[in-house]
This record gives C-alpha cells, structure tokens and sequence, in this order.
C-alpha cells in the first residue's frame, strides 16, 4: 500500500473516531436546566484552564451573554466554578457537550513530562529598573490590587529581577477595540513556535512588538499576542497534540509505540481506557502526537522565521521633514505660558542650527487648548497638515498627551512628550519618546551610583526637616545592607556637634546624606558640619543631595568645600563656554534673558529640537533604530533612549551625577551610556 493511501486511511480512521466521540459525549453528558425569572440555562462547570471565550464557543453564545448571566464571571474562571449558559436555538438541538476540540494540558504526572506553564489566566514578568507596580499595572492592563493579590509580598517592594505573577487582560467591553494578550517566553520557545501557537504570521506578532530582536526575545521577556481573543485557552505550540489512530502489529509493545511517536506511555494509557485490559494485536489505540512533528517542522524553516528578529530596515529619509509643535500656548495658570513660549524659543535655535547644515524642515507650531478640554486638539489633528507629519512634539496635560498618543498609533508617527513623567502612554505606544526619566528610573540608577562611589566610605544618614527623600533612600539603604555594607542614621533633632562625633571615621571620607532637599535644613547641617570640622581637622566630610540643590545659588561654595555630589536628570554649567554662547545667542534673538527657572525651559527647547532633529535628518522616519547613536551636544538634558518593554515606547534613562569638587571645578559626569 502506498504511503498516501496509508495516510488518507489514517484521517479517515480519526475522523470517524472524533465524530463517534462527540456522538458518544453528546449522549451520555447532559446539562441539568434551570429556569430563572422566566429564561431557562444550562447548569455547567467549569472545566481546568477554561476561559469565558471557550465556553462561549462551546455553548454558541456571545461572552457578553455569558457575563451578563453570570456578572462575578468577569474577574476570571476557576476551576470548578458554576456557570449560567443562557439555552439558545442553537445550543439546545443536542444537550451540548464539552468540546473534545478544546485543547487540554496533560497531566502533571504524565510519565517523562513537565508540568505544562499555563498563561491563559496568568503570565510572568520581570521587573525591570525603573517599574513600580503602578507601572507595571498600567503597562498590561489590571490594576495595583490585582497585582498585590497575586503577589502578596509586592505590598512591601519590589526589586529588579523579581518575578511578577500578573492576571491576563480581559475584555468585557462590547465597544470594539484593539485586543492582544501577553505570552511570557519559555524555554526552547522561538518566534516560530510562539507565532505557530496563536495561529499568526510571524510577521504579525514582530508588528506588535516593535522592540522585538534576537536581544529582547529571550526567556522570561513578555511578547504582546495581537488580533486576539483574551478569553481563548491556548497550549503552546510544542504541546499542542493531534490524535490519530495507530492499528497494533504483531510483536509490538507498549513502549516500542510510544518510542515511535516519541509519546509517553501514560499519555496513551490515558488516551486509549481498554488497555487495562492488555495491549493486543490489530488493537485501535489513539496517539496524542505533537503537531511539530507531525507538520515535519525543518531547522530551516525555523531559521528563515527567527532571521526576522536580526532584520533592519535602512534609514527612510524623506525629502522635507514634517514637524508639529503642540502646545497649550496660552494657558495662563501659574505663567506656563510664558515658560511654554520660551521652549518654543529654544526650539526654533535648534530649528535654524539644523537649517544651516542643510536639512530642509518645515516647522508646524499650534496652540491645543488648556486642561482636559481636548476638542481643540482634536479638531486640529483632522487637518492635512497633522496627518502628514514625521514628528510631533507636545502635549502638557494626561488629556491631551492620550488625544496625541492615540493618533500617532493610527498614523504610526513618532510623537515626543517633552514634559511629562507620569502618564502610561509610553508604556503601550511604541511610537512614543519620553524626556523626562521616570522618577523610579532616577532612584534605582543613584542607588547604583551611590553604591559604586561610596563603597569604602563611613556613610551618615541625618534626618530632620520633611524627610522627603525616603523613597530612595530606602532603596540606597537596601542596597548597602545587601552588600553587607554599614551605615549609621541620627537625627537632626538634637546638636548635630554632639550626636554625630562617635560615629565619624578619621581613615575614610565621611558622606553625610540629609532624608531632605530642603534648603533650610541644608544650611543648618552645613553650619554645623563646619563647626565639628573646626575642632577635629582629621575628618573629611562629603554632602549627597538632590536635584533642587543645584538652585541654591547662595549654598555653591559650601558644596566645594564638602566636595558635595548631587543627581540630576539636568544639570546647566553656567561656565560652560557652550553655555555662555547660547545665552547670547537667546537675548540677541528675543531681546531679553532667559527664565529663572530650573530646569531652563529654553535650553530644554533647544536640546529637544536638536536632538530629534537630528536624529530625523541621519537617519530618517525609522530613527528609533539607531536611537542609541544619535549624539548631540546639549545644554541641560542627558539622552539615553530605551525600551521599556517589547511593544512600548522609549524612555529616556539620561543622567547626571555632579560633583562639586574641593578645588572649584564642577565636574558633570553622564552615567545613563
């Protein structure tokens, strides 16, 4: 016989045996019905990795149907759980059964395999520096409380490297949307596997994961599954099994079988009941093969895919670049418009620098309105000019930044949000770029820093005044404790002469870290550390501070003489020759000084544009490719773009520690690259 023929007889064979299985299940599994306020149901329980789109399929009714006859069913199934299935003419012909098409995980203890990881209703995350819970919960869609009730001891803190349970997303709205689940990586799992196991192209899942490379597709990362039903239970693809029926020959045994198919014997015990009675010659058995093998999946084929994840599209330069500054312009409250005019300012001295080499730009400037009162922005966005930009760069309110987030999704046009740190737009728009660092970004890379620059030091923490820094003073605390490095904290409250004289070192440099950034708390401190140094010489005394430092003008030569250290996602040096030019240049213009503000929001305007400009003109629409090579000297901001996450946005990480050297140089270190 022909190994076509032997095949077609194969198929013939399983398909009769599912179609008498499903007979069989029919007739011998009825639901109990109920009768509620006149509407009758089916009484069913949920089976093990069961979610509401499955039992929607089985049933042949909408989820929605499912959760308004069952409301608490919107916080996810259990197993065992009961459900109300509303009876329709569809589903009520046959008493309907559960779905032998539905995949199910083998068993635990099947004989030689692994426990299966299930990720329809959880999924694993790494935390990664800079996240918070709130962040994390913003970035897949739950909420805190979610979070916590999966992972009690998060209530306390997390760290970089901890594991997260997070609950997958669910859509229960009827509005249509954009709907995608999370897959965490497991080992031996490629990007053929993962796209095989969501029945997509390849090409698909890249689409929504535009950070996806050979680098970030790694075990324990988290993919965004696209075009995706939330609800539906999946297997991964090396799970996944397909019966067909295998007809015993003469001298085979149980295990000669499962060594043909590459399929435990348990697997098939459990498939195929009548073997407790014996195996026996011209038996029917059902093997649970794996697809893989079975669709004689080649290393080839694999390579060809997983080739995708290295592939990058050169530059797409255009002719003349399109840019859109937006911006609540004439919001009054608090003078932001004058502080909004003068980034504006600095953006057009970056708009002329970039002019002068040649490129050729078109600049679109735009007042949006104030507030949550986005009607404005919207209007606006529906012109032509909108729609045919490469750039746009605004938005101060959470209003108006998702209004700009979610038209450059749909026109897949970078957008930059020059102000804000706490909005969750960057965290699910790959098209964004964010300025300013996440606090918790800035907390985990000073505690580094710290720990890095102090390790052989006797480190004093002195509290009083607000103690607002305890935040990431905590982190530092942590950190030194857990390379079992000492420190000592005393309190403000009493002479800082008396309280602080026994715990000081005369071999080592003596770091003194006030909880506060307050300036008043500060001078004390300072008065009082130069009182101690008067009358014990030997002692070396350094200062850790804060960002706010930098603004008391009247504290600079204090900082020297304490060889002071501060970290500051900005930083101007007003001595800096590069500096100095740029004040000219900005009075020549517009007639007047710049703002004291701190940070300068016309350096900030000019860094921005000088920055993203460029980046533009090198190296086209597609710059977020080579985002790690663009380099400009700028005035006030360190840029170090990044990822986040696989199908997010970029960050910026850029940052500055400043030491305040005892010989009266300023010495700005940028430690993000």
């Amino acid at each position: 016989m022909s190994d076509s023929l032997r095949f077609s007889k194969i198929l013939v064979i399983v398909l009769l045996f599912l179609t008498g299985i499903q007979a069989l299940k029919a007739q011998s599994m009825p639901y109990e019905t109920v009768t509620i306020d006149g509407k009758s149901y089916y009484r069913y329980k949920v089976q093990p990795g069961e979610g509401l789109y499955a039992v929607s399929r089985t049933f042949s009714v909408s989820v929605a149907d499912l959760l308004r006859s069952n409301p608490g069913a919107n916080q996810g199934l259990q197993n065992g759980q009961e459900l109300l299935i509303p009876i329709t003419q569809e589903n009520s012909q046959s008493a309907v059964s559960s779905s032998v098409n539905r995949t199910t995980a083998p068993s635990a203890a099947t004989v030689g395999q692994t426990p299966l990881v299930d990720q329809n209703q959880n999924f694993k995350h790494t935390v990664a520096k800079g996240e918070t819970v709130f962040s994390i919960s913003q970035m897949y869609n739950t909420t805190v409380e979610e979070i916590y009730r999966l992972n009690p001891d998060a209530r306390e803190s997390i760290s970089i490297g901890q594991v997260l349970t997070i609950p997958q997303r669910r859509v229960i709205s009827e509005v249509k949307e954009e709907n995608y689940r999370y897959h965490t990586i497991l080992p031996k799992e490629t990007l053929y596997s993962v796209s095989k196991t969501y029945s997509l192209k390849p090409e698909d899942v890249i689409a929504a994961n535009p950070g996806l490379s050979v680098e970030t597709f790694q075990i324990g990362r988290t993919i965004r599954i696209p075009f995706f039903e939330s609800y539906e239970v999946v297997t991964p693809y090396e799970q996944q099994t397909t019966d067909i029926v295998h007809r015993v020959s003469r001298g085979e045994t149980l295990y000669s079988i499962s060594r043909q198919y590459n399929v435990p014997v348990g697997e098939i015990e459990a498939k195929n009941p009548m073997l407790a009675g014996g195996l026996k010659t011209n038996m029917e058995l059902i093997i649970p093969v794996k697809r893989s093998s079975l669709e004689g999946t080649t290393q080839r084929l694999e390579n060809d895919v997983n080739r995708l994840l290295i592939q990058r599209q050169g530059p797409q330069r255009v002719d003349v670049i399109k840019v859109g500054l937006l911006l609540p312009f004439l919001d009054e409250r608090g003078g932001a418009h004058l502080r909004l005019q003068e980034y504006y300012e600095g953006f057009l001295l970056a708009v002329e620098d970039l002019k002068n080499r040649g490129t050729d730009l078109e600049l679109y400037v735009f007042e949006i309105g104030k507030g949550a009162d986005t009607k404005k922005l919207e209007s606006l966005l529906q012109t032509n000019e909108m729609q045919s930009l490469n750039l746009i760069i605004g938005g101060v309110s959470d209003a108006q930044i998702r209004t700009i987030s979610d038209f450059s999704r749909a026109r897949n046009i970078k957008y930059v949000v020059p102000f804000s740190n706490s909005n969750g737009e960057v965290l699910n728009n790959g098209n964004i770029f964010q300025v300013n660092p996440l606090p918790k970004s800035l907390h985990d890379n000073t505690s580094e820093v710290f720990l890095e620059t102090f390790r052989n030091a006797n480190i004093i923490f002195v509290s009083g005044g607000q103690n607002d820094k305890m935040e990431l003073l905590s982190q530092i605390q942590n950190n030194l404790r857990s390379n079992n490095l000492k420190y000592e904290t005393i309190s403000l409250t009493s002479t800082l002469e008396t309280s602080i004289l026994s715990l000081l070192s005369s071999d080592k440099e003596n770091v003194i870290v006030p909880t506060t950034g307050d300036s008043n708390t500060l001078r004390r401190i300072i008065e009082e550390l130069k009182e101690v140094q008067e009358t014990n010489s030997d002692y070396v005394f350094r200062l850790f501070g804060y960002p706010e430092w930098q603004t008391y003008s009247n504290l600079i030569d204090e900082y020297h003489h304490f060889g002071t250290y501060i970290y500051s996602p900005f930083f101007v040096d007003n001595e800096n020759t590069f500096t100095k030019a740029f004040r000219e240049r900005f009075h020549k213009w517009y007639g007047r000084n710049l703002l004291d503000t701190n940070p300068g929001y016309g350096m900030w305007g000019y860094d921005t544009g000088m920055f993203f400009l460029t980046a533009l003109d090198r190296y086209g629409v597609n710059f977020e490719q080579q985002i790690d090579k663009v380099q400009v000297n700028s005035l006030q901001f360190p840029f170090y773009f990044k990822r986040l996450n696989n199908w997010g946005g970029f960050l910026n990480y850029g940052m500055y520690i400043i030491n305040y050297d005892t010989n009266g140089r300023i010495i700005k270190r940028e430690i993000s690259r």
